[in-house]
């Protein structure tokens, strides 16, 4: 298998869920061996920040990059529709501090992906493989990541809620046979309403609405067209997963399960599987390519 880019250059425009800010974003085709370089390209001098773990600097509702006194924030969505549609290498030119929502899910990344189309490049591609289990526990909550031939992520919410105790709570799903694009792109972001005005007090949820978020009061779904999966939350918290583990800098082999978990859980175990390097190795192998559509 071949590392991969975009074949051409394509943008989209909307707002930041927090930020509430206009952003254009266009995405560029990028050399071997790039990985993902998000470009704040309204501050000059530019500033480049890789979309690696070091990088991460808060995961409060969602995952921040920060890089010589500039940041962008809310980068999973665009990561995971890049992880879950295996591009390696490109740049993510944005003209704000915010990724655009959208419609709260990854698939109008994923659109913007297949736009633009996909060309393999002359290098194979890299894997970060787990050779070991790892675990990181908070309270209640935990996530693990351990060996496994494929790329597979099992995870539970646990709310509260009369909607998901209707529901299943817990999904499992191996990408490395399974489309990503059909399977979890379009499982959108969700929020209580009684969280709202909390959010806005602290400059957060500005941009949030109907349009681009899952928006739960105390009984129901106030959507009108309602849930896109059966378990969409739970679909989400692993289009999540799926796009703060691609800040390892790799798609990785292995099997990813997460209780409770979210950002700030993702994001230390990264940063735990990274410190030891007996726990992986990079390989490049025949695998996932039926899933990559």
């Amino acid at each position: 298998m071949k590392q991969r880019t975009l074949k051409t250059t394509t943008q989209i425009s909307g707002i930041g869920v927090h930020s509430g800010k206009t952003v254009q974003l266009t995405l560029h085709p990028a050399p071997l061996d790039t990985g993902i370089i998000f470009r704040r390209i309204d501050i000059h001098p530019a500033v480049n920040i890789p979309a690696i773990s070091k990088y991460v600097s808060d995961t409060r509702l969602n995952t921040c990059l920060a890089k010589d006194g500039a940041m962008v924030f809310t980068v999973e969505h665009v990561l995971s529709a890049f992880a879950g549609m295996g591009v390696d290498n490109a740049y993510v030119d944005v003209t704000a501090a915010e990724m655009p929502v959208m419609d709260g899910s990854a698939q109008p990344f994923v659109h913007l992906i297949r736009a633009a189309g996909i060309e393999q490049q002359e290098a194979p591609k890299k894997f970060l493989r787990i050779k070991r289990p790892i675990k990181i526990n908070d309270g209640d909550k935990f996530v693990s990541i351990e060996p496994f031939e494929g790329f597979k992520f099992s995870l539970t919410v646990d709310f509260d809620h009369p909607v998901f105790r209707s529901s299943s709570q817990t999904a499992s799903i191996d990408l490395a046979t399974t489309s990503f694009a059909d399977e979890i792109s379009y499982a959108r972001t969700f929020g209580f309403l009684s969280d709202y005005e909390q959010l806005r007090k602290h400059n957060l949820g500005l941009g949030a609405s109907l349009e681009n978020t899952l928006v739960l009061d105390e009984q129901q779904v106030l959507n009108p067209e309602g849930l896109r999966y059966a378990d969409e939350f739970v679909r989400h918290k692993i289009l999540d997963a799926v796009g703060d583990l691609y800040l390892l800098g790799h798609n990785f082999i292995g099997a990813f399960t997460g209780y409770k978990s979210g950002h700030k859980l993702n994001h230390q175990l990264r940063e735990a599987v990274l410190a030891d390097s007996s726990a992986w190795e990079i390989v490049s192998k025949e695998l996932l390519a039926t899933s990559f559509a």
